[in-house]
């Protein structure tokens, strides 16, 4: 870890070097860049610098312990005692910065969560998780529109996408894909017995135009009567849209909007986002390269959360960590939950890199 350290400060100043040379203002682009790569090394040799200077100080301390001077030598010792508390999360707080970022962590996401085994009660399941996401996003400043729904006459939905924008949002939700399992008491069980329902969640990054190259010859796209419950559902003319990609066998549909054009918008934006979803999977050995792969099958037995409501515990099967709060859990208070999948993820990429 030092060794990447020394050497990510020697390019640091021979980065000033160039800043500081006369004609580096000739060349625009070049300037842009080096000091783009500057200030991207600032915070960590900054860091680097300040356990640098800390370890020398820890080491003159250790000189002034030997003092004739009773309170010269417990000044050094007290400081000391101090420093070597500070040491291990200085050092800690290094090997995170020296992991490569990730470039999706800024991207907004397309959430998309399905009904899986368990009828109406997992499609009821299936809304409370997006009202769950919904109410994280407003504590977050973020902005949640809806996509493409299919609705229950209860409430609850068979399969809802929706698109989350703001600040850093697949960085915070990313290690939410998965199946999602619920234990409770439906409302129309006369017996008062627990029921497990399930419903499968996906988070993609949203797919930008240079993310992804879709060419038009890859793509069928049919247009048909939309179909529903009524209301807004139903309409005469053909504006509901359903986009094949032939490459990947990728299918999505819309209909949620009147406009033929916007319905297609929608569709492409997921299609997109769940293509660039595929192909980085693809390129994780880790991660399987087909997308079902990232939410399994909706079965009750593959899991990575269970919400217990009779315990009102929340237990996530990754990280073993059970919760007491599910009430609060549900209107969105997850960080918790959050930051300890983020730390586990972290861990492992401090292992992957040899940095732990």
């Amino acid at each position: 870890m030092f060794e990447k350290l020394e050497a990510l400060e020697k390019q640091y100043l021979e980065f000033e070097k160039q800043l500081a040379e006369p004609d580096i203002f000739e060349d625009q682009e070049k300037y842009r860049k080096i000091t783009k790569a500057h200030a991207d090394l600032d915070d960590i040799v900054h860091l680097f610098r300040k356990y640098k200077a800390a370890k020398q100080q820890y080491e003159d301390n250790k000189e002034l312990m030997h003092d004739s001077d009773p309170e010269i030598k417990s000044m050094a010792e007290e400081e000391n005692a101090l420093l070597h508390d500070e040491f291990p999360a200085m050092e800690q707080e290094l090997r995170v910065m020296l992991l490569p970022p990730d470039p999706l962590d800024e991207k907004n996401i397309v959430l998309e969560i399905r009904a899986g085994t368990g009828g109406e009660e997992a499609a009821l399941f299936a809304g409370d998780l997006f009202r769950m996401y919904s109410r994280y996003a407003e504590r977050m400043n973020w902005k949640v529109e809806i996509m493409s729904e299919n609705p229950t006459d209860n409430g609850g939905y068979k399969e809802l996408i929706a698109l989350i924008t703001g600040n850093r949002v697949y960085s915070r939700l990313r290690y939410e894909s998965g199946t999602h399992r619920v234990q409770r008491v439906p409302a129309t069980e006369s017996q008062g017995r627990i029921h497990t329902s399930a419903a499968t969640v996906a988070v993609m990054p949203e797919a930008e135009e240079v993310d992804v190259d879709i060419r038009p010859e890859d793509l069928r796209i049919d247009v048909y009567r939309a179909s529903g419950a009524g209301g807004q559902h139903v309409n005469k003319t053909e504006s509901a849209v359903r986009i094949t990609h032939i490459p990947t066998g990728t299918v999505v549909t819309c209909q949620d909007e009147k406009s033929q054009h916007k319905n297609k918008a929608r569709a492409m934006k997921v299609l997109a986002s769940r293509i660039l979803q595929a192909e980085q999977e693809r390129q994780h050995s880790e991660m399987a390269a087909d997308r079902k792969s990232q939410v399994g099958s909706g079965d009750r037995s593959e899991r990575i959360r269970t919400y217990n409501y009779p315990q009102g515990r929340i237990t996530d099967h990754r990280v073993n960590v059970t919760v007491y709060s599910l009430e609060r859990f549900m209107d969105g208070e997850i960080q918790g939950i959050v930051d300890e999948l983020a730390s586990f993820a972290q861990a492992e990429k401090l292992k992957a890199e040899n940095l732990a």
